[in-house]
This record gives C-alpha cells, sequence and structure tokens, in this order.
C-alpha cells in the first residue's frame, strides 16, 4: 500500500516537473528577447550612469552624475517644465475623451464618422502633424491672421516663454484624444445596459447615472488610461524637436529632449544615462501605482 502511494506521489511530481520545463520551453524566446532587448540595455544604462562616459573615455566616477543632478539649474528647470506639461495634458486628455466617449457611446447621427475623426490624429505621423501645427502657430501663420482678423493682436507663440509650452500641451493632447477615446469606448460598451435602465426606472437623471453608474464602472479604464497618458508624456520627444528645439530660453524643454541634447549634442553619455535612470523611476512609480489601485 506504501509503496503505491509513493509510486503515485513520484509520479505526480514528475508530471509537475514536467510540465514546469515545458512552461518554461515555451516562455524561453520571449524571455531570450527580453534579456536582449530590455534587461541587458537597462542594466548597461544603470552603469553607464556611473561612469563619465563620452567619446573619450568611459571612467567610474560612483555618484558624480547623480550628484551634478542635484544642482544642475537647467535639470530643475526641466523637471518643472516636464510636470508642468504632464499635469497640463493629462488632465484635458482624460476629460475630453470621456465625455465625447459617452456622446459617441449614443445612437446620434454620423457617429461612426465622429470616432474615425477623432481618432485619426493617433495614427497620424508625430512629425507631419508637429510641422502642421508649427506652421499653425508661426508669427505669420494661419492662428495669428485670425487674431488679426478679430482686432486681437498677433500673439508670439513660438518666441514666448509664457505660450510656447501651451503650444505642445495643445498638440500633445489633441494626439492623445484619440486613444482614450477608443479606450473609453470599450469600457462604456463593457456596462451592462441593465444598470442604467434599473437607474431610469428609479428616476436617475444624467449625471446620477454618471456618477454611480458610469464612474465607478470605468475605474479600472481610467486608471490605465491615465497611466499610459502619463507614460506618454513624460516620454514626449518629437513635438518639442520639431515645434520649438525646446526653446525659447529652456522654457520648452522636456526630460526626454534634454537626455537626447546631452547624449547626441554634447555626447554626455554618462550624464544621459543618469538622467535617464531618473526617467525610469517615474515610469516604475507610475506602473506600480497602476498595479496598486488595480490590485484594490
Amino acid at each position: 500500500m506504501s509503496q503505491s502511494l509513493s509510486s503515485k506521489k513520484t509520479t505526480f511530481f514528475q508530471i509537475l516537473k514536467q510540465q514546469n520545463f515545458i512552461g518554461w520551453l515555451f516562455l524561453a524566446p520571449a524571455l531570450i528577447l527580453l534579456t536582449i532587448f530590455l534587461f541587458i540595455p537597462i542594466l548597461s544604462l544603470i552603469y553607464l550612469s556611473f561612469t563619465n562616459g563620452n567619446l573619450v573615455s568611459n571612467k567610474w566616477i560612483g555618484l558624480a552624475n547623480y550628484q551634478r543632478l542635484l544642482i544642475d539649474s537647467d535639470f530643475k528647470q526641466i523637471i518643472f517644465n516636464t510636470l508642468y506639461f504632464a499635469i497640463a495634458t493629462i488632465i484635458p486628455s482624460i476629460i475630453i475623451p470621456l465625455f465625447l466617449s459617452i456622446l459617441l457611446n449614443q445612437k446620434i447621427i454620423l457617429r461612426g464618422f465622429f470616432r474615425t475623426a477623432y481618432f485619426i490624429p493617433s495614427i497620424t505621423s508625430l512629425v507631419a502633424m508637429g510641422l502642421g501645427f508649427r506652421w499653425l502657430f508661426q508669427n505669420n501663420g494661419p492662428i495669428n491672421e485670425l487674431l488679426l482678423s478679430l482686432n486681437i493682436n498677433p500673439i508670439p507663440w513660438l518666441n514666448s516663454t509664457f505660450w510656447a509650452m501651451p503650444v505642445i500641451i495643445i498638440f500633445s493632447t489633441w494626439r492623445q484624444i484619440g486613444f482614450n477615446l477608443v479606450v473609453f469606448l470599450a469600457g462604456l460598451q463593457a456596462i451592462p445596459q441593465n444598470r442604467y435602465e434599473a437607474a431610469e426606472l428609479d428616476g436617475a437623471n444624467f449625471w446620477a447615472k454618471l456618477w454611480y453608474i458610469t464612474l465607478p464602472s470605468l475605474k479600472p479604464t481610467l486608471i490605465f488610461a491615465t497611466i499610459t497618458t502619463a507614460i506618454f508624456t513624460f516620454r514626449s520627444f518629437e513635438q518639442v524637436y520639431i515645434i520649438t528645439n525646446g526653446g525659447p530660453s529652456n522654457s520648452t524643454n522636456l526630460l526626454s529632449y534634454y537626455i537626447y541634447e546631452q547624449a547626441f549634442r554634447q555626447f554626455n553619455f554618462g550624464y544621459a544615462a543618469a538622467t535617464t535612470s531618473i526617467l525610469l523611476i517615474f515610469a516604475i512609480i507610475l506602473v506600480a501605482i497602476q498595479l496598486i489601485i488595480l490590485k484594490d
């Protein structure tokens, strides 16, 4: 009897080990690719941040690059710009598509056309759209011509330390609306309609249904859209590169563009790697927040 039990137990563990082996075998190609293109580059980046990496040498200097970040006035300005840009972009990029998705989830005329129209900027080349925005907001561009026709003095949008950032924010928000719109539409269509029907029988109006049914049901979708939008804003580079080049007077210089300048214009690869590590920490914190909230 005991021999039969031990043999069954042995067979069970053999099967379990075999299944684990098969599972790791299927995971192996993805793990190899992740190791080559993600884990090794991240480790190399962290190592490089502790060196004076440049075109001449690659000497270990410890925490010198991080100490420089703490006292670098330009870096402090970059962090302020990035946070200002992120907050001012995330809020409208969530609120506007949320209400548009509620509207376009109803049976209205040309609903399919409007859904497509709002989504097109999300799949259009950033370079093409950036060039278009730069043309719109140049000193003698269509926006200033419109202001002149309304007897309003033209604004030096891209040459003003006050107005240049709002142009970048408008551009980034406009591009992000389409993606978030699709995400919210998918979330709305997953809400059972009988909840709304029951609420209508109880006399609930539009705002009551929005507050007590729609928003609570969309909580995971809202968190996902907020985190992805935040990550998009923190890694924004193309719009700054094309429209303002970080100017005027560093007023639109964001973290990603600053990393590009340090690495490929001034060839301070070690310092750029340290700055990239800060950006990586921001991304990890955002993902951790998403996981914690969704877990609750």
